[in-house]
C-alpha cells in the first residue's frame, strides 16, 4: 500500500472563511434574484404606478462606486505595507458607506413625500413603491453588515494588523463590499429599465 503524503503547501486549497463568503454571495444573488422576479411577475399582473426614482437614489450609485474605489485603494495600501494609507482608505470607505444609507433614507422620505409609501394591501398601485422600498431596504441592511465588517478591519488597521502578512481579512472585506456594490448597482438599473 502506497503512503499519501499531503503537501500543506499547497496553494490551491480555497481558504475556508473565503469559502464560506462565496456560498454568503452565492444566497444573497439568489435571494435579490428571487425579489426582482416578484417584482416582474407583480408588474406583469397590473396596477402599477410607474414613478422616476428620488435623486438620492442616483446620488448614492455614485457614492458606492466611490467607496469600492477607496476600499480598492486600502487594499493596495495593505499589499505595500503603507499603515496609515491603509486607515485613511478604510475610514473614507466607511465614511461612503454611511453615507450610502443616508442618502437611501432621504430616498424613502422623498418618496414618502410623493406620497409613493409602503403600502400593505396587495391592490394598491402603490404596491410599485413598496417594491422599492424592500428592495432597497433589504439591500441597505447588507450594507449595514458591510459597514460592520469595515469597522472590524479598521480596528486592526489601528493596531497595524493589516499588512501584507495578513491580507486575509481586507480580502474578505473586499470581496463583500465590491458585491454589495454591485448588488446595488443590479438594482438601480433593474429599477430603471423594467
Amino acid at each position: 500500500m502506497k503512503n499519501i503524503t499531503i503537501n500543506s503547501n499547497d496553494t490551491t486549497k480555497v481558504n475556508p472563511k473565503k469559502f464560506v463568503l462565496w456560498l454568503i454571495i452565492i444566497a444573497i444573488i439568489m435571494f435579490f434574484a428571487g425579489l426582482t422576479s416578484a417584482y416582474l411577475v407583480r408588474k406583469g399582473e397590473g396596477n402599477w404606478l410607474n414613478f422616476k426614482l428620488p435623486l438620492e437614489f442616483i446620488l448614492s450609485t455614485g457614492v458606492i462606486i466611490l467607496s469600492s474605489i477607496s476600499l480598492l485603494f486600502a487594499k493596495k495600501a495593505s499589499v505595500n505595507d503603507k499603515l496609515s494609507s491603509i486607515k485613511i482608505g478604510l475610514f473614507i470607505t466607511l465614511i461612503l458607506g454611511l453615507l450610502f444609507c443616508y442618502l437611501q433614507y432621504l430616498g424613502w422620505v422623498n418618496m414618502n413625500s410623493q406620497n409613493l409609501y409602503f403600502s400593505y394591501e396587495e391592490n394598491s398601485d402603490k404596491i410599485s413603491a413598496t417594491f422599492i422600498y424592500a428592495l432597497s431596504g433589504l439591500h441597505v441592511l447588507h450594507v449595514l453588515a458591510g459597514i460592520i465588517f469595515i469597522i472590524a478591519i479598521f480596528i486592526k488597521s489601528i493596531f497595524n494588523k493589516i499588512n501584507s502578512h495578513n491580507l486575509l481579512p481586507i480580502e474578505l472585506c473586499s470581496i463583500y463590499w465590491h458585491f454589495i456594490g454591485i448588488v446595488w448597482i443590479y438594482l438601480f438599473i433593474f429599477f430603471n429599465i423594467s
